[in-house]
């Protein structure tokens, strides 16, 4: 189920990934890893604020030793 009418700026899992050309689980890894915040929703359907998701898929991800694309020690 989707929502019928979100507020302008306001955007679903599937929304933001659309626009961020990622996989909706990317949105959710985001939010887990601490680079996008939701802004409201439910547990299950949560909604961002499209300025904050397009600044995420901009931001630099933090990543651990020995991770891909982490910076050899």
């Amino acid at each position: 189920m989707e929502y019928i009418a979100l507020p302008p700026g306001l955007v679903t899992t599937s929304m933001a990934a659309r626009a961020c050309d990622v996989a909706p689980a990317t949105i959710r890894d985001w939010v887990r890893r601490g680079i996008l915040t939701r802004c409201g929703g439910t547990p299950k359907r949560p909604i961002y604020r499209l300025a904050d998701v397009t600044k995420a898929r901009t931001a630099a991800k933090p990543c651990r030793p020995g991770q891909r694309g982490a910076a050899a020690a």
